[in-house]
Parts: C-alpha cells; structure tokens; sequence
C-alpha cells in the first residue's frame, strides 16, 4: 500500500501541479491532504479543484479554519498581516468551494496491510496549531499522544520535512507543498522559502515499512506570472522570497 501526504499547499496551485505529475508516476492507492490548502497564495480555486478531482482524503489546517470563520483568525495563530491575504481567498471562492472546505477532516486513521495504524492530522491530534518537531520534548509528546492506539503519525502545519521515531512511534511530516520553509517558524524571524515544494510517500508492503520524503523543483517564474497577474495583497511577500537569480 502506497500513500501520498500533501500539506500547506496555501493557495500555490503551480507547486501542486508539479507534485501531482510526480504522484501519478508513484503507483500510489491513496492520496491525503493534511490542511491548509488555500490561503496566501493567487490560485485557490485551482487548489480545491484539483484536490476534489484526485478525491483526496482532505484534513482541516488552521488556515482552512480561518477561511470559514476569518473573525476567528487570530484564534487560529494567523498573523495580521496575512488577514488581507485570508480575506481575499475568501473572495475568490463560491458556495461550493466553502461546502467542501466544510467536509475537510480533523484527523484520519488508516490501517496498513499489516495491521498498523496510521493517524494523520495537521498539527497534532489534538489542535491544529500545534508545532511538532524533531526537537519536541518527550514530556509534549507523551501529553499529545497519550491514549492514542496508533503507531504512526504524519502532519504538517511545520512546513519542514521530518522522520522522527520515539520509542516504538514514528512521527512524520510531509513538508509544504506550498511554501517549504528554510528553517522552523519562530515569533520574530519571518519564514523564507526554499525553491522547491516537497510531499511524502508512505508505504507498507510485507515486512517493511519505509516513508520516502520527497523534493519536486516547480516554475517559480510561472508562480510569479500568477502572483503579478492577481490582485492578492501580499504579493510582494512573493516576490521578495524568490528573487531572480
């Protein structure tokens, strides 16, 4: 069994598309989405389609939250200078968009041949905004964690990749489809993007379990064509993370 996460697309449609063309050459069963889908970025009625079209397994980020209560956004850790940005998504998207953004998950178990467990979620099992990284502590694990019958874990929200095991569970983060960070968001230090967008495999198959964390370069000057063309207030956020070389 071969399953493909995506995170964080936040609205950069021309990342997806170039992580979907390698999806389809991996023989993958399933594809989930672990949230934040369209904020932020100038293309997220292409993002829903896309994701409604591959029947993606769909998981509630923060972002998607504020998309459907933006009154509420502080609530769920969005700075304010990305409100414009939120409620300019907002404007782009019809009924039909918001109703599907409505079915989005809180979390999803999957059973793998062998009987593991999987739980994917988008920041922790227990809140969306949660920041899991390779350097939690184990008193901050063992407290989200607790009670849970899975083994295995996957979210995003971090927008940094990760393959971490803690005793006998793995936890795992796609990255950012969207916008994969350098280094993990702190208060006082603006993220920068890397160049590229980044997805996860996760695939069991008789004796082994293995994740395959994947990096796929896409059009930044195609992106930016997109950003230029639109009216999306942060658009120079865009262009100040990719310079031209």
């Amino acid at each position: 069994m071969r399953i493909a996460f995506i995170s964080d697309i936040h609205g950069n449609f021309t990342a997806l598309e170039a992580v979907l063309k390698d999806i389809d050459q991996q023989n993958i069963d399933q594809l989930i989405c672990l949230g934040d889908t369209v904020s932020l970025g100038p293309q997220p009625v292409e993002v829903l389609k896309a994701l409604r079209e591959r029947n993606a397994i769909t998981i509630m980020g923060n972002h998607d939250q504020a998309i459907l209560e933006p009154e509420k956004a502080q609530n769920f850790e969005i700075t304010s200078h990305l409100i414009p940005d939120l409620l300019w998504g907002r404007k782009q998207l019809s009924d039909e968009n918001f109703e599907y953004i409505h079915s989005f998950k809180p979390g999803h178990t999957v059973t793998l041949p062998n009987g593991t467990e999987l739980f994917a979620y988008h920041g922790s099992p227990k809140s969306t905004t949660d920041l899991i990284l390779p350097t939690t502590s184990t008193e901050v694990l063992q407290e989200l964690y607790a009670g849970l019958t899975a083994t295995v874990f996957i979210g995003g929200h971090t927008h940094i990749q990760m393959h971490r095991r803690h005793g006998d569970l793995l936890f795992l983060n796609s990255g950012s489809v969207g916008n994969a960070f350098k280094f993990a968001y702190s208060p006082g230090n603006p993220p920068s993007l890397l160049r590229w967008a980044e997805y996860a495999i996760v695939e069991q198959d008789g004796i082994f379990l293995r994740s395959d964390m994947r990096r796929i370069y896409f059009d930044i000057e195609a992106l930016l064509e997109r950003v230029r063309a639109s009216s999306l207030p942060g658009a120079d956020w865009w262009f100040r993370q990719y310079p031209s070389r």
